[in-house]
């Protein structure tokens, strides 16, 4: 028996570790810390915003830390549009509108890596206007 410490293990696994470096990487942070704080913040508001199949299927494509947090609040009866949902975002965690933007698309632009394009599509067009940019995307309306 070795008087020693084990290792440090850390939780999350591999995949989890690996959408935390596209966050940091999307996002310029400075560190892993940050861009988990980032997802801490946006992920579970994009999963209030969530209320149909897509939410369930959105979360199975997800690392199962960041599916534990998208759906660990139940999702909201009024949806916000995406610049409602920065705002709100913003006034939740004080910071400026301009941050939570740059982290809310630095987290989207994971999201979408890992549900891919069909589900991503499938998601903007249950969500009122506005996401599609979030997500990296032109913001497309039909023509009248």
């Amino acid at each position: 028996m070795s008087d020693r410490p084990a290792p440090f293990q850390h939780p999350y696994d591999r995949a989890y570790e690996q959408m935390l470096a596209k966050v940091r990487y999307d996002g310029a942070y400075p560190t892993r810390e940050k861009a988990e704080e980032a997802v801490r913040l946006v992920l579970p508001r994009l999963g209030r915003q969530l209320t149909s199949d897509e939410r369930v299927e959105l979360a199975a494509r997800l690392p199962f830390e960041a599916a534990r947090i998208l759906t660990a609040q139940i999702p909201d009866t009024q949806p916000l549009t995406g610049w409602a949902f920065v705002k709100d975002l913003a006034a939740r965690t004080g910071a400026s509108q301009a941050t939570t933007r740059w982290d809310t698309g630095s987290v989207f632009s994971a999201v979408a890596a890992c549900a891919g394009p069909d589900l991503i599509t499938r998601i903007l067009r249950r969500l009122p206007s506005g996401y599609a940019l979030l997500f990296g995307r032109a913001e497309l309306t039909p023509a009248a």
